[in-house]
């Protein structure tokens, strides 16, 4: 996944800052550095790595957290 393809999920999601982080378990500033592709304490470039894609691709596809919670 780039920094491209989730900026592109995220709006094909229609996620706001809050709604995406908690789709995808996180805090929103860890939701809003993979929004803007760079680490905003460093400025180092975000890795997106398989388990975000992953959960993306689950959500798009509206699978359910395992336990069906």
């Amino acid at each position: 996944m780039t920094h491209v393809d989730f900026v592109l999920w995220h709006e094909r999601m229609g996620y706001t800052y809050d709604t995406g982080a908690a789709a995808l378990g996180v805090n929103r500033s860890t939701y809003a550095n993979l929004l803007a592709g760079q680490r905003r304490d460093s400025g180092t470039p975000v890795v997106y790595d398989r388990r975000t894609a992953l959960a993306c691709a689950a959500l798009e596809a509206g699978l359910r957290p395992l336990g069906g919670t």
